[in-house]
């Protein structure tokens, strides 16, 4: 690894103090090291580190920014979606094409995903060459110019980014479903309203970075990758903006309905009501409801057809269907439910048989077995063995379940 070797290359955009130099970990010579245990660190600032050292040959660094749509107001609606777009623009210390060039060179990668609690950006590269895109992901996301020009020339990319999110129903759907559930917050799109394309500005952009990038909202996670050699990049070049920033307006939950007619053959219906905040002792009785319900076929490509829901909708209609339980968990609210796919003949037929499995389950038919065994599964889908691939995101949950306050989860 050679991120302390050209430490000096992030002091000409950050710092006049070049970094010391520190050795990262290498991998001992002879047998395959085994992977580090979990390590984190909080410092001053808020900011929290986290990193796995799996002696892996791909490292994975993610920068994750309480920042989701959710921090949106009615008159910046879409900020978070552009600023999504923006990842490769030009920034104060590189340029658009070194950047896209650089990142291209050494066959890495730089995505930006959201949800709506948070932004996360991931560099992914060979283990040598984290430096390089450590030093781009730290010019994406600390000092960003946009120049009028560029935004406007990524302004069209957003109505694009949206169509081609919308060919799924689901997230179409999902969607419209925070929008009926929430008056404000977690009601705000993931996707720029169409009134909203064209119009969201650099100066819009520059007020988010400012007010909701700061070093308290932030977790830095990195997989394959040594523990002090990203403390020292945290320290030194992620300690530009303190306190916490605007806070977000609370979730208020309000019930409703939405409707829209698309002529297509199937039709995919959500019914929720509101659940609990993620790290409650209730939103872990909601997982394994879940897990209980039918979170998913156990075969892959095969149907579900040992689950509650799936058992009580087949004695109702002898047409496909498809059938869910469905679990949102936020930092102050969260849905749970039901996702149902079906012809649409058989819609009514399919979603009242699993609105009654609901009730029927809430009102104690329930069996201390398939409690057990759901817990098992939840355990199973939760807990990643040591000889699967850990992902980023993985680590991210994991901050969660132990109470760091650094971020919550999104839509699962």
């Amino acid at each position: 690894m050679k991120l302390l070797t050209r430490a000096g290359s992030f002091s000409r955009f950050y710092s006049l103090k070049v970094a010391p130099k520190v050795k990262a970990t290498a991998a001992p010579a002879g047998a395959p090291p085994q992977p580090q245990d979990l390590e984190f660190t909080k410092l001053p600032n808020g900011l929290v580190i986290a990193s796995l050292e799996n002696y892996a040959p791909v490292s994975r660094i993610g920068l994750f920014i309480k920042a989701g749509s959710r921090y949106e107001d009615s008159n910046n609606l879409g900020t978070t979606h552009l600023l999504r777009l923006a990842s490769g623009l030009t920034t104060k210390g590189a340029s658009s094409f070194k950047i896209t060039r650089g990142i291209e060179a050494v066959g890495g990668l730089l995505s930006v995903t959201a949800t709506r609690e948070n932004m996360a950006y991931t560099v992914e590269c060979l283990r040598g060459d984290v430096d390089i895109l450590m030093e781009f992901l730290l010019n994406v996301t600390t000092s960003p110019e946009f120049r009028h020009w560029e935004v406007g020339e990524i302004q069209p990319q957003l109505k694009i980014d949206k169509a081609v999110a919308f060919q799924n129903p689901q997230t179409h759907v999902i969607e419209n479903l925070h929008a009926a559930a929430y008056r404000n917050a977690l009601a705000n799109p993931l996707y720029c309203p169409d009134y909203r394309i064209g119009k969201v500005t650099p100066e819009e952009l520059h007020y988010f970075v400012q007010n909701h990038f700061t070093s308290a909202r932030m977790a830095l996670i990195g997989l394959g990758v040594s523990h002090p050699v990203l403390k020292q990049v945290a320290e030194q070049f992620l300690n530009m903006r303190g306190g916490l920033g605007l806070s977000g307006a609370k979730a208020k939950y309000r019930g409703g309905e939405i409707r829209e007619q698309n002529g297509d053959s199937l039709v995919h219906a959500a019914l929720v009501a509101e659940s609990a905040a993620a790290g409650s002792a209730e939103a872990n009785a909601f997982s394994v409801l879940q897990h209980v319900l039918g979170a998913g076929p156990h075969i892959k490509r095969g149907s579900n057809t040992t689950s509650h829901l799936h058992q009580a909708v087949t004695k109702a209609t002898h047409q496909p269907f498809d059938v869910s339980a469905f679990n949102a968990s936020y930092s102050d609210s969260g849905l749970f439910g039901i996702y149902t796919i079906s012809q649409a003949t058989a819609a009514g037929d399919v979603i009242k048989a699993a609105y009654n499995q609901v009730k029927t389950i809430a009102q104690g038919n329930l069996s201390n077995t398939d409690v057990q065994t759901a817990k098992r599964q939840r355990s199973l889908f939760l807990a990643k063995s040591r000889w699967q691939q850990v992902e980023i995101w993985d680590i991210h949950l994991l901050l969660m379940s132990c109470n760091t306050e650094a971020h919550i989860t999104g839509e699962s």
